[in-house]
């Protein structure tokens, strides 16, 4: 009795191992897949023109994403100076001070919601309070429809890293005289600080190609512009308007776009993983 019960659960084993290669085969065949074709077609897209020129208007040859890289940069500058401070203060807030306090509650429970919630909600958020009212089109909107997506991964990430700090170190910290708000900035989240750091480049990744949020906020610019309070041209944006278009030269500047975000949520995703490792030798 005993060994055919465990010829049958071997036989289950082998039947689950079996499925689960077979669907993570699947799921890296597509994955490679989808990368073959745009590397294939973003590499052959890339030269100096799409650094140093403008996007093209409709019909013309040549042309770039200077533009469109510029103010996807700039805008996620001001998101990073928006969601970094909220973020990480928000997120020390709740680690230190929000054991029993139902403002504590509250806002993990906006926190949650804002983490599930569609990204194009949040951009008509923003249009509604922001672009609706002054009647334009901003880069100020789009940092701050992105900062919306950001802030909560931040906050997040930011909770969970401080309270894997021991409490013994928290505990030295009060034995020598320190008040809370030094032991929270000044030794458990100087302790987690590889931890936050990690928490903020994934939240860059994840707004890195966020569309549906800037076509509501920022829009697009077909023209070279620093201006902040008017239509900034980005990335994303581009790719989607671009790679629809009957023009060759567009959808070849849509594949080499969507090859530059790749290439940098790859990066931040392994100088994420760069910290979690360093994190985890200590």
């Amino acid at each position: 009795m005993n060994s055919k019960v465990y010829q049958r659960r071997k036989m289950v084993n082998r039947v689950g191992l079996t499925l689960s290669m077979a669907a993570m085969a699947l799921g890296l065949a597509v994955l490679l897949s989808i990368l073959f074709v745009l590397f294939k077609n973003g590499f052959a897209a890339l030269d100096w023109a799409m650094f140093s020129q403008p996007t093209p208007a409709p019909g013309s040859e040549g042309g770039g994403l200077a533009n469109a890289i510029i103010g996807s940069l700039m805008m996620i500058a001001f998101t990073v100076l928006i969601s970094t401070p909220v973020g990480i203060l928000a997120g020390v807030y709740l680690a230190e001070y929000g054991d029993e306090s139902k403002t504590a509650e509250f806002t993990r429970f906006i926190t949650d919601i804002m983490l599930s919630a569609p990204s194009i909600v949040l951009g008509l958020f923003v249009y509604a309070i922001w672009v609706s009212q002054v009647k334009h089109f901003s880069g100020w909107a789009g940092s701050m429809a992105l900062s919306l997506i950001a802030i909560p991964v931040v906050v997040r990430t930011t909770e969970n890293m401080l309270r894997l700090v021991p409490g013994s170190l928290r505990e030295a910290a009060f034995a020598l005289g320190a008040p809370r708000w030094k032991v929270a900035t000044m030794v458990t989240l100087r302790a987690a600080r590889s931890g936050v750091i990690t928490g903020l480049l994934l939240a860059l990744a994840r707004i890195s190609g966020e569309t549906a949020p800037l076509l509501f906020t920022a829009l697009n610019n077909q023209f070279m512009s620093f201006n902040m309070n008017a239509p900034m041209a980005n990335l994303p944006v581009v790719i989607f308007q671009f790679a629809m278009s009957p023009y060759d030269n567009w959808v070849r500047l849509a594949w080499g776009g969507a090859l530059l975000i790749t290439l940098t949520v790859l990066i931040l995703n392994i100088i994420a993983r760069v910290f979690f490792r360093e994190k985890s030798t200590v």
